[in-house]
């Protein structure tokens, strides 16, 4: 279930523009016509667009009036940095062991470099 929905959240943010809207959205809610303005896209592409996040459940989107508005819905995102904060922490504990291999290694150096010279 956890995986389906990550699928479904990385294939959504795979587009640049999408990434975009959310990046935009994280300042606050967002009509499709706010979302338009700095691209130059359609507004039937944007809705496109924002029909993927929602799919993917990043973006909720409510009618008021005639507009259509988008919030973030930031548990998706946090889905995301928990899945990436796994391999976050084996990145840092491989650079710790590469750490102590090189305090080894230059422990020895020292040591050697020491008994060459007396």
């Amino acid at each position: 279930m956890v995986v389906d929905k990550l699928d479904s959240t990385f294939a959504a943010l795979a587009d640049a523009t999408r990434r975009a809207m959310v990046i935009k959205l994280t300042l606050g809610p967002a009509s499709i016509h706010d979302l338009t303005e700095p691209f130059s896209l359609s507004q039937q592409m944007i809705s496109k667009h924002v029909a993927c996040l929602v799919r993917a459940r990043i973006v909720d989107k409510q009618k008021r009036g005639r507009e259509s508005i988008c919030t973030l819905r930031p548990t998706a995102i946090k889905a995301v940095a928990d899945w990436a904060l796994d391999f976050r922490r084996l990145w840092e504990e491989s650079f710790d062991k590469l750490d102590a291999v090189l305090h080894e290694m230059k422990t020895e150096e020292i040591a050697h470099g020491k008994s060459g010279k007396q």
